[in-house]
Order: C-alpha cells, then sequence, then structure tokens
C-alpha cells in the first residue's frame, strides 16, 4: 500500500511509536510518505535523514515556539483544545491538500491529538487515526493526582474542551487504533457520553507497543549492580516528574531504612530542576540526556515505574523488560499490560509495599534473575512491532474496505 502519514512531531527513538511502526511497515513493503511537524533544532533534521535512508519520503515544517504560543492563544477562546492546536502549520495542511489532489494513496494515517486536526483537509480518501492514547484519560488522572501545580492546571484548562474534541473526532476517521484495551474503553466511553445517538463513532481497535527485541536485549556476562536502581524515561513529561518524585520522597526513605547503600538513576532527557535538585543526595544520580539507555539497564538490579498515573503502554517498562532487568511498577504503569503481576514483574500499589519490592530484588541475585528473565519472555510473546505493523495493515484494509461500502 502507499500510506500519507503525518505526524506532529519527527519520528525518533524517542517518539517510538510512529518510529518502529513506520520501519516495521517499510519492511512490510508499504511505501510511505510522512508529514511532519518539527522543531527548530538540528536533532529533528537529522532524524529525518535517518527515515529518508530507510526510503521514506519526509516533509517537515517547523513549528518554533512563538508558533506554538500563538497557536494555542488563538485556540482558548474557541471549543478546540490547546493539545489540538499546539503542533498546527498551515502550510502542512496546505501541502496535505496538495499532494491528496496530486497523488494517489491508499491510506491517510493520522497520529495523535496534535495532528488529529488535519482530518478536515482529507476528502475522499479512507483515513485512520492512531489516538495512541486517550488524553481526557490522561488529563483527568492528571487533574487528580500530579504533585505539581502547574500540571494540575494546564490538565484542568483543557480537560472539558478535550472531552467534547476527542468524543467528536470518533466520527471523522474511518478506523481508529490506540495502543491498550484501557485507552479504547475511555473513548468508547465519551462516544456514549457526548456523542448523539444517531452518530456512528469509527471502531477503536488496539494495536499494542512493541520493543525493538534486537536493539533491547540482555548482555552477555552478569555486570548487574544489584544495588542500583533505575527510571528511564523523558524527564519533560509531567507524569514520569511525579513518578520520579514520588518515588525520590516516598519509596525511597523506606529503601534506605533498611539498605542506605541503594543508589538511584533517574535517566532521560530535559529533567526540570525540581528532579534535578534530587541529586543533592549523592546516592542519587540525574543523567538528563543520554545516547543510549541500554548501559544503564543492563548495569541495573531493579528498573521502576512508580507512575502515579498513566494511559497506554509504558515503553520503559518493555525496554527494560526486554533488557531482562526486573522490573517493579505501579497498578498505573503495569494496566496497559497482557503481563502477569508476580510472575512478570511485580506490581506495588503503596510506598511501603514498592519498598519491600525492591529490596527483595536488590538482596535476592536469582530471584530477580528469574523475574528478569520471565520479563524477557513477555515481551517476545506480546509486543514485536511487526506483528503491531502487521495489526495496523489489517486495520487499513479494514478502512479501505468500509469506504468502499460507504461509496
Amino acid at each position: 500500500m502507499r500510506l500519507l502519514y503525518i505526524t506532529p512531531y519527527v519520528p525518533s527513538p524517542i517518539r517510538t511509536r510512529p518510529y518502529n511502526l513506520i520501519r516495521a511497515l517499510v519492511r512490510l513493503g508499504h511505501r510511505i510518505t510522512l508529514l511532519t511537524a518539527a522543531g527548530t533544532g538540528p536533532e529533528d533534521q537529522r532524524q529525518a535523514d535517518m527515515l529518508r535512508e530507510w526510503g521514506v519520503e519526509v516533509e517537515t515544517f517547523s513549528v518554533p515556539a512563538a508558533r506554538s504560543l500563538w497557536n494555542c492563544l488563538r485556540a482558548l477562546p474557541t471549543y478546540e483544545p490547546l493539545q489540538a492546536v499546539y503542533a498546527y502549520h498551515p502550510q502542512m495542511e496546505r501541502r496535505l491538500r496538495t499532494l491528496l489532489r496530486e497523488s494517489v494513496f491508499d491510506i491517510v494515517h493520522i497520529e495523535h491529538l496534535r495532528a488529529a486536526r488535519l482530518v478536515r483537509a482529507v476528502k475522499g480518501h479512507p483515513v485512520v487515526y492512531d489516538a495512541v492514547d486517550c488524553i481526557t484519560f490522561l488529563f483527568e488522572q492528571t487533574a487528580r493526582a500530579s504533585p505539581e501545580r502547574a500540571a494540575r492546571w494546564k490538565a484542568r484548562l483543557d480537560l472539558a474542551r478535550t472531552r467534547r474534541y476527542e468524543a467528536r473526532l470518533l466520527t471523522q476517521f474511518d478506523h481508529v487504533v490506540v495502543t491498550s484495551r484501557r485507552d479504547k474503553e475511555a473513548l468508547e466511553a465519551l462516544a456514549r457520553r457526548y456523542l448523539p445517538p444517531e452518530a456512528r463513532p469509527a471502531p477503536v481497535t488496539v494495536v499494542a507497543n512493541g520493543v525493538d527485541l534486537e536493539y533491547f536485549r540482555p548482555l552477555e556476562g552478569d555486570g548487574r549492580d544489584p544495588h542500583t536502581v533505575v527510571f528511564t524515561g523523558k524527564m519533560s513529561y509531567h507524569a514520569n516528574v511525579a513518578g520520579v518524585l514520588y518515588f525520590a520522597r516516598e519509596v525511597l526513605p523506606r529503601i534506605w531504612a533498611k539498605a542506605p547503600y541503594v543508589r538511584f538513576q533517574i535517566v532521560g532527557k530535559d529533567p526540570p530542576e525540581s528532579v534535578r535538585r534530587l541529586a543533592a543526595d549523592g546516592r542519587i544520580e540525574v543523567t538528563g540526556y543520554v545516547e543510549d539507555l541500554r548501559p544503564y539497564l543492563a548495569r541495573a538490579g531493579v528498573a521502576v515505574c512508580p507512575a502515579l498515573y498513566a494511559v497506554g503502554i509504558q515503553n520503559k517498562v518493555l525496554e527494560a523488560m526486554a533488557m531482562a532487568t526486573p522490573v517493579v511498577c505501579s497498578r498505573a504503569a503495569f494496566a496497559g499490560l497482557q503481563a502477569e503481576a508476580g510472575r512478570d514483574a511485580l506490581v506495588a500499589d503503596d510506598p511501603d509495599t514498592f519498598a519491600e519490592y525492591v529490596l527483595r530484588l536488590c538482596t535476592d541475585p536469582d530471584r530477580a534473575r528469574r523475574l528478569g528473565e520471565a520479563g524477557r519472555r513477555y515481551v517476545e510473546a506480546h509486543h514485536d512491532w511487526e506483528d503491531s505493523a502487521r495489526q495496523l495493515t489489517a486495520v487499513y484494509e479494514a478502512a479501505r474496505a468500509g469506504k468502499k461500502e460507504a461509496v
């Protein structure tokens, strides 16, 4: 198939879902043209060049911070959520219309709420929306549970509009995909609540995230430090900040009361000041951006994902499992998986239990090894990107068939 793929950010190893789905779709023989919003720095252009090396036709549209701010200010008095306009560029919409007039595409694929408004430029073509997550569900949790006042305020500001907007989006696409059953159920609940009875929302299908099983794989030998605990994730994301602060303030003191030598590494780009301050205790390391996460996961005795709230699938959990690093996570972080708690990962709902599980793994290498091996088997069975790309191809075929029937 010939695909026109649209994203509000350049796919990259950090923007892992479109990056890996596009790579897998290319391997399956699909031809892809990508229209993408981009930042102003050189990194986005470097990632775009990498996609071109795969054979993807890439066109980027720079959206500087000033344009994003202007987009949001214009949206404040309207019904559109700020998320829906944040990455918008009018030239990108004009180019989309031109491409659809001048070229033949089998499917238009639009990813994320930040690009969803571009569906208005798509007429007469089957169009699939990869919502990724239900943003309403994320905002509801953020408004309740974030320890950061700014994050709570921003979520509440956009929540009511996002609820109605996400519900309406379900009527504008031929098919919708999400990463987890929780997000599917949340979107379908919005449709029932906000759409009129005669509305016909698109079907919603779960296409789970995968993990690059060749890139993230156990290393030869046993170089782990059982007393090192690691968290990986983009630290500009408010849910990651909330989880790290919770772990450092509530869980670590309980661990240190019994094992004061345990070290905690926070690995991920753009940590805010509230996270950087944690490094005042020499047992906590805040790395900022690193080129390669694997050495940190390979050396750690335990990987943690103490998310207070979450949507979709936590890639950080999948990557740790793929490296056979034993995982302790919160119920929120675990909920998007098909894994078995206690066998594939340990799941804790309170600080005492979280600390107890981490301590068990730090002091029992055999148990840690068995848990890590079970996690690796789980991702091998359930989270291969090519399997996800085949599922997505089936969604494309269904969208094409449905469009033909409608015509």
